[in-house]
C-alpha cells in the first residue's frame, strides 16, 4: 500500500513518526513523508523520501510573526487540569481558540493545506498518518478518500480537552456554542466545495484510529477513540556514539537534559544551570549534563562528579544510567520509559506537567514542578530517585508495561487491514447522484 506520513516543520516531532515509517517501508510499502520545506533535509538524512508542501520556513519565525514569544501562552494551556475535568465552559473555550489560533491554524496554513491535497489526490495513498499538530494530514486524507491516524507523541490531551470541551459546548444555548476548532476545519474543506457535517470534522480533530505508544499506567483515554498500542522505539536523529560511553560507568550515573527541542525551540533554561549543578556535587554518583554553551556558558568551578556533554543519543546514554532529570519531553520521556529508568520531570509546557503526575502517579518517577524547583529541591529529588528501590522497581513495571505493546513492525498488518477497511467501505458507497435501486 501506500502510506503518506506528515508532520510540521519540527524535527523531534518528526522522529516520532521514523520508526513506523521505516516499519512500513521494510515490509514493502510505499513511504512519502510530507513536511514544510525547512524540514526536508531532516527527512532525506533519515532515508526517508520527502515531498515538500507549503512556505514555512521556521516554527518560531511564524509564532513570532502573529504573537511574539510563545512560552507564555503555552503556559497558560494547562492540559493538567482537563485530565478529568475542565475549570468551566468558559476556560474549555479560551483552550480551544488558543490551541486554534495559536498552533493547529498557522502550523497548517493555506498553502501547506493546499499543497498536500494537491499531492494526495495525485498519489493517492491508502493511508495518511500524522503528527498530532499537523491537520493538513486528515484533511488531505479525506479529500483523497485514505484512511488517517494520528501517532501520538504524549498523553492524548489534545483528544481528552477535545472530548470535555465537545462536552460543554452540548450544554450551552444554541447562540454560544461557538466551536473555533471546527469553524476553521469547515472552512478550510469548503474551500474545496465540501460542506462536512460535524461527524466528519470530530473526525478530523481525533484521527480514525490512534497510533499511541505510551503504556497502560500513563495513558489518557478518549473514549470513542479507537487505540492502537504500540512500543516506542526510540530514534535521536543522525548521531555518534562518543568514546566515553564504550565503558560502563565506574558507579551510579545520572542524566540531566533539558532536550534538543527545549533547547533549540525556547533558546533559554527557567532554571540556573550552574547553581543546580553545584548543588548535586556530592551525590554519589557522576552527573552527564547535555547542555550547550548558551546554557552553560561559565563550566569553571563544577564539581568534580559533573561532566558536560553537548549532545549525546539518549537511546545510547539512559542504558548505563540509574535516574535522569529532564523537562518532560515526548522522546526523552519515552526512552527513559524503555530502559526503565526512574524520571524527574521538571515539566513546564504543554503537556508535560501532566506527564510529570502520570509517571509519579505510576511510581516510576518524581513530579518536580518548575515552581517548586531549586538547587535544595534538586539534590533531594535525586538523591530519592538514586537510593529509593521503589522508583527502581515502578521504572522496571513501565518498561515491562512498553514491552507489552507490538513494535512498529508488529503494527504493520494492523494498519494494512485497517486501511483496506476503510478502502472497502469508501468503494461501496454511492457514487454522487446515484439512485438506490
Amino acid at each position: 500500500m501506500r502510506v503518506l506520513m506528515t508532520c510540521f516543520a519540527h524535527n523531534t516531532h518528526y522522529y516520532n513518526l521514523v520508526p513506523l515509517a521505516w516499519a512500513l517501508r521494510a515490509a514493502g510499502h510505499e513511504v512519502r513523508v510530507a513536511s514544510q520545506p525547512s524540514l526536508t533535509d531532516v527527512i532525506t538524512g533519515t532515508g526517508l523520501t520527502a515531498v515538500p508542501v507549503g512556505d514555512l520556513d521556521s516554527m518560531m519565525e511564524l509564532f513570532t510573526e502573529i504573537g511574539g514569544d510563545p512560552t507564555p501562552y503555552q503556559q497558560g494551556l494547562d492540559f493538567a487540569d482537563t485530565r478529568e475535568a475542565p475549570l468551566g465552559w468558559e476556560h474549555a473555550l479560551g483552550q480551544q481558540t488558543m490551541t486554534t489560533a495559536m498552533s493547529y491554524a498557522p502550523l497548517n496554513g493555506d498553502t501547506t493545506i493546499d499543497d498536500l491535497t494537491a499531492f494526495a489526490r495525485a498519489w493517492r495513498p491508502d493511508l495518511v498518518v500524522w503528527e498530532p499538530f499537523t491537520y493538513a494530514g486528515p484533511v488531505a486524507a479525506h479529500l483523497s478518500g485514505a484512511a488517517h491516524a494520528r501517532l501520538l507523541w504524549g498523553p492524548d490531551v489534545i483528544g481528552n480537552a477535545r472530548r470535555q470541551f465537545t462536552a460543554l459546548r452540548d450544554q450551552q444555548p444554541a447562540e454560544r456554542r461557538e466551536d473555533p476548532m471546527a469553524e476553521w476545519l469547515t472552512v478550510t474543506l469548503e474551500r474545496f466545495g465540501e460542506r462536512p457535517d460535524a461527524r466528519t470534522v470530530e473526525e478530523l480533530i481525533t484521527g480514525q484510529f490512534t497510533i499511541d505508544p505510551a503504556p497502560a499506567a500513563i495513558r489518557v483515554p478518549v473514549p470513542g477513540t479507537e487505540v492502537l498500542p504500540m512500543r516506542f522505539v526510540p530514534y535521536n536523529g543522525p548521531s555518534v556514539i562518543p568514546d566515553w560511553l564504550h565503558h560502563p560507568p565506574a558507579g551510579r550515573r545520572v542524566c540531566v537534559t533539558l532536550g534538543v527541542s527545549a533547547r533549540e525551540t525556547y533558546g533559554r533554561d527557567a532554571v540556573p544551570f550552574e547553581d543546580l549543578l553545584r548543588a548535586l556535587g556530592d551525590i554519589d554518583a557522576e552527573i552527564v549534563a547535555t547542555l550547550d554553551a548558551s546554557q552553560l556558558a561559565d563550566r569553571d568551578g563544577l564539581p568534580g562528579n559533573i561532566t558536560v556533554v553537548d549532545f549525546v543519543p539518549m537511546d545510547a546514554l539512559l542504558p548505563t544510567c540509574d535516574a535522569i532529570v529532564h523537562h518532560g519531553g515526548a522522546g526523552t520521556g519515552y526512552t527513559a520509559m524503555v530502559h526503565g529508568v526512574p524520571q524527574i520531570i521538571v515539566g513546564a509546557l504543554w503537556d508535560a506537567p501532566l506527564k510529570g503526575r502520570l509517571i509519579a502517579e505510576a511510581g516510576a518517577g518524581i513530579d518536580l514542578p518548575p515552581e517548586k524547583l531549586d538547587a535544595a529541591t534538586l539534590r533531594e529529588a535525586v538523591a530519592r530517585a538514586l537510593d529509593d528501590p521503589s522508583l527502581a522497581a515502578g521504572a522496571r513495571r513501565l518498561r515491562d508495561e512498553c514491552f507489552e505493546a507490538p513494535t512498529p513492525a508488529g503494527l504493520v498488518p494492523e494498519l494494512e487491514r485497517l486501511a483496506a477497511r476503510r478502502r472497502d467501505r469508501a468503494h461501496a458507497l454511492p457514487h454522487p447522484g446515484a439512485t438506490t435501486p
